[in-house]
């Protein structure tokens, strides 16, 4: 019983109550049962094949959820063996929870085989800031923290530091950001790399050092890894490596040092613009980005034969820091029609800005797919997102992009998108591109995400109720004088064409709240979208107030009716708080 005072002398009661199962699963119950009060676990297993669709559900995996049922209907040592059936509170209570009834699976289920361009691939930009860009602490923990999430990419700024000792600094440059040194997150890395995937983690390195302390860092590279280090062949790549051949293995991406070192003799060590490892003309003249115009030359195809030059006439150690470089990055001369140029016996990384890649994806949409195919392209930030937010990371993806570089200590509904995309695939870190975006169709054509193209499925999501804030916030979080007044918000988020967000209507004074609408969304890239949930609590006087997430691919959405567990505005799981909802394909 909760209750509220009204005026400072009025009292209002209000009862917390448990919501029953809804009708449809009552139903289910009745049918399954044949009218009985108790389900077998025979009768189960019918439920779970022809009810919630899990065609290789067998008796065995019903065996075991009663089990895990009783198990908690009991107490410890408590024996039940006479009736190993459930009721329909049983069967509610199992539906009802994310642990036994998620929505998604756990479990890694796509080909690893192929090579690396051709998963989208769980990047992080500025890795090591614990807040805004420009005066907060650098800090291993958010390197930890990106890790254990499932994060593949790590990047780490280098710059030369006063310690005699190491030498080498990670802070975000020109700005107030206070320094972390470059040992203690490699340490961090080699330590937390692979305790949320076994596949391969990519180090982006930005690289403002000095040839010695180039080397100095190969050597704390080597040392550190050792034999999770990647050693690429001396000779260029044709082709990337798959995750598969690349499991726990930690891998140098970054520019050849002696492109560095042209580039910053050329610029006379001018301050960053946009602060990122690639800076590119592009993004920083976005509207010369159709023309063919000279532009900087210091990527790693500046020319033909700078990946075979004599190392007896570079600075000492140089040699040994590139020779730990297995995916090179930079950009050729030219415009940005050539610097998409897809060139057969070699594969490289490419990094845009956020402003760059709208601008390509409008005037060389197709360009960029095909790049994607055989390269690695990269996405960052814009430098103007000071306050580390982030922005639409579909963009990218509808054009192949692999690694869309996101602030994790950000914040948002895109950084919920981030999460929810890489929720696939068991979340390893690792999400193959669908097909459409790898393969050629008729005359060598490719994907046209503007193309207006036809429905290819339907998706039915009805939302029953939710539960667990009266547990997981205090009495008053939402209202001080009544219990809240709930709402859900269901939509997609993908492709323009499948964009949508729809809300159930509100549920006045109720901590249980029972919605039982139905939404329907025609999908014509299924492939790429997102399904979005929010629930918000209304306030007549001021913003409605958010009352938890989550964001799940739509091609992974178990049929049947699922538990969605929800999320704070940081993507942290509440400890209760959930949805029951059903989804069916149509």
């Amino acid at each position: 019983m909760g209750t509220y005072r009204i005026c400072m002398c009025f009292k209002r009661r209000y009862k917390v109550k448990e919501t029953g199962p809804p009708q449809e699963v009552k139903e289910a119950f009745k049918k399954y049962t044949e009218g009985g009060k108790q389900m077998t676990v025979e009768q189960l297993t019918r439920f779970l094949v022809e009810f919630q669709g899990e065609s290789g559900a067998s008796t065995s995996d019903a065996g075991q959820i009663v089990e895990q049922l009783l198990q908690k209907r009991y107490p410890v040592g408590t024996k039940y063996t006479k009736k190993y059936t459930l009721t329909l509170d049983d069967l509610h209570r199992y539906l009802f929870s994310p642990d036994l009834n998620p929505p998604i699976g756990d479990q890694v289920y796509q080909d690893m085989t192929a090579p690396l361009s051709h998963y989208f691939t769980y990047t992080g930009h500025n890795s090591y800031l614990t807040g805004n860009q420009i005066n907060s602490d650098c800090s291993v923990v958010p390197i930890v923290k990106a890790l254990k999430r499932g994060v593949r990419v790590v990047e780490l700024d280098m710059w030369p530091s006063d310690d005699t000792t190491h030498g080498v600094h990670v802070y975000h440059g020109w700005t107030l950001t206070t320094p972390v040194e470059i040992i203690e997150c490699l340490k961090s890395i080699r330590e937390h790399a692979f305790s949320a995937s076994p596949y391969p983690v990519i180090i982006t390195l930005e690289d403002h050092l000095t040839p010695d302390l180039q080397a100095k860092v190969a050597q704390l590279i080597t040392q550190t890894f050792e034999d999770m280090l990647f050693y690429p062949q001396p000779e260029r790549l044709k082709e990337f490596h798959s995750p598969e051949e690349l499991k726990y293995r930690i891998i140098i991406s970054t520019k050849p040092p002696k492109e560095y070192l042209k580039a910053k003799s050329e610029k006379g060590n001018k301050p960053h613009e946009e602060n990122d490892s690639d800076e590119d003309a592009w993004a920083k003249a976005p509207s010369d980005l159709t023309t063919d115009q000279e532009v900087d030359t210091s990527g790693s195809d500046s020319s033909p034969d700078e990946d075979n030059d004599d190392c007896e006439s570079r600075p000492p150690g140089v040699c040994t820091y590139k020779s730990l470089i297995a995916i090179h990055a930079g950009k050729p001369k030219g415009g940005l029609k050539e610097a998409l140029k897809v060139e057969l016996e070699k594969v490289r990384r490419l990094s845009l800005s956020e402003q760059a890649l709208e601008k390509a994806s409008s005037s060389h949409g197709t360009d960029v797919i095909r790049f994607t195919q055989r390269n690695i392209l990269r996405v960052y930030p814009k430098g103007t997102r000071l306050n580390s937010s982030n922005y639409n990371p579909l963009i990218g993806w509808m054009h192949g992009a692999q690694m869309v570089a996101f602030n994790m200590q950000g914040y948002g509904k895109y950084l919920w998108l981030m999460h929810g995309m890489f929720r696939s695939n068991g979340g390893c870190g690792y999400v193959k591109k669908p097909d459409f975006l790898m393969k050629l169709g008729p005359d060598n054509s490719v994907f046209d995400p503007k193309a207006k193209l036809q429905v290819k499925k339907t998706l039915k999501v009805k939302v029953y109720m939710g539960d667990g804030w009266h547990s997981d916030f205090s009495q008053r979080h939402f209202d001080s004088f009544s219990p809240p007044d709930f709402y859900t918000r269901v939509g997609i988020a993908g492709v323009p064409a499948d964009k949508v967000m729809k809300e159930t209507r509100t549920k006045q004074d109720d901590w249980s709240p029972v919605w039982d609408e139905e939404f329907i969304f025609p999908l014509t890239v299924p492939e790429l979208a997102l399904l979005r949930v929010e629930v918000n609590e209304h306030d007549i006087s001021r913003n409605d107030d958010f009352a938890g997430q989550n964001c799940l691919p739509v091609w992974e959405l178990r049929p049947g009716i699922r538990a969605i567990p929800l999320f704070n505005r940081k993507g942290e799981k509440y400890n209760s708080v959930r949805l029951l909802m059903r989804f069916e394909f149509i």
